[in-house]
């Protein structure tokens, strides 16, 4: 069979060979549970959590202290939103920009409901900018906690964290960064930005999937969503998953060495699979902010041809997709190019492509040529 090309990074990135390595050494020969005192087995196990905490922290500049490991970053939203707000005199208001992931909107729904929070929207234009004026302003009005995103899993739109966490702290508001598009592609600096919890997730930067993390910066105590044993400080109980953890940190270990450089090389080739496809397809649209966005995300709409005509064409040559990963196969119209106030037709023939460093130029000029080529077809089918 011929090997399909992945174009999804921003649902799930292949695990790094060297990091692969490190997971197996930790699952068949350093297998202990951290938390065995009595022997070597324990201790070892013990020891890589210790220099996956050190890992992590340097790649965001937090303390090894702040990281809490949990799944991966919806375990993390769920405990920093749920956690907080559990402390707060009921209904406290959330500041939540639009075009959060699920994990942060739906939580924020499900409290709503039970009448434990007030939402607040931010504003955002059509290339999924926040309204800074706007959150000032809300902010000024006090909040319980603001919940922003540091770069956008569908369009890519990455946000100036150092000027709202600067804006959060000025109004003594806890901030929380969903953080698990930008770790390890993008600089994030926990302690300087005023930065409450950030969430991380291991699969979205070469890492394992179900591992992430969960930063809370010193003197903000959560409580726990899951009782047990009282591992790591009390706050998420249960063993830990130290193959996934080690992996993560030797991910965190990599990006910190290899980001410039691999993040330049995947802008180039975004750059030259959006011109390819411009050249080809007249109407084609960008979205997003094409100044400030992740290197490898290249979100595109040709309007007039729905985007699951193109995905049926190319699923088996080509893996891109229609959306956020954690809504795939529900029939709705993505929350994010809605709350952009983008057409309808745009919206129906939105594409998200996302590279990686794995990806290679042969694979971005097949790539534009299958997407060139479907097209096409279908153009001559829907207007014959």
């Amino acid at each position: 069979m011929t090997k399909i090309i992945y174009l999804d990074y921003h649902s799930t990135t292949p695990v790094d060979p060297r990091v692969a390595e490190k997971v197996m050494y930790y699952m068949t020969t350093a297998f202990g549970n951290a938390n065995s005192v009595d022997h070597s087995y324990g201790d070892e196990a013990a020891k890589a959590v210790k220099q996956a905490r050190q890992q992590i922290a340097e790649l965001i500049n937090a303390s090894p202290k702040e990281i809490i490991f949990t799944s991966g970053a919806t375990e993390s939203i769920n405990l920093a939103i749920q956690g907080h707000i559990s402390q707060q005199n009921t209904p406290a208001k959330i500041i939540v920009s639009p075009v959060e992931h699920k994990a942060v909107l739906d939580t924020c729904k499900a409290l709503a409901k039970k009448g434990l929070i007030e939402v607040i929207c931010l504003k955002v234009n059509q290339q999924a900018q926040i309204d800074l004026e706007h959150l000032a302003k809300v902010c000024s009005k006090g909040a319980a906690l603001i919940c922003v995103m540091a770069a956008n899993n569908e369009v890519g739109t990455i946000y100036p964290i150092e000027k709202i966490g600067a804006i959060a702290s000025s109004h003594n508001i806890p901030f929380l960064c969903d953080a698990s598009q930008a770790v390890g592609k993008i600089p994030l600096n926990f302690q300087d930005w005023g930065i409450t919890y950030l969430a991380i997730s291991g699969h979205k930067l070469y890492a394992p999937k179900g591992v992430g993390a969960l930063v809370v910066r010193k003197n903000h105590h959560l409580p726990p969503m899951i009782y047990g044993g009282g591992h790591q400080q009390g706050l998420r109980s249960g063993t830990l998953n130290v193959p996934g953890i080690a992996g993560l940190g030797e991910a965190c270990r990599l990006r910190g060495l290899e980001m410039e450089r691999d993040e330049s090389k995947i802008a180039v080739l975004r750059s030259q699979l959006q011109n390819l496809l411009q050249s080809k397809i007249p109407n084609l649209v960008v979205n997003g902010d094409l100044n400030n966005r992740l290197s490898g995300n290249l979100h595109i709409s040709i309007p007039d041809i729905p985007n699951t005509a193109i995905i049926a064409r190319l699923r088996h040559q080509l893996a891109i997709s229609t959306g956020a990963a954690c809504s795939s196969g529900i029939v709705a119209p993505s929350h994010v190019l809605q709350a952009m106030n983008l057409s309808e037709n745009i919206i129906e023939g939105a594409l998200r492509i996302g590279i990686g460093k794995f990806t290679t130029k042969a694979e971005i000029e097949t790539a534009s040529s299958l997407i060139i080529n479907a097209v096409n077809a279908i153009h001559q089918i829907y207007f014959l």
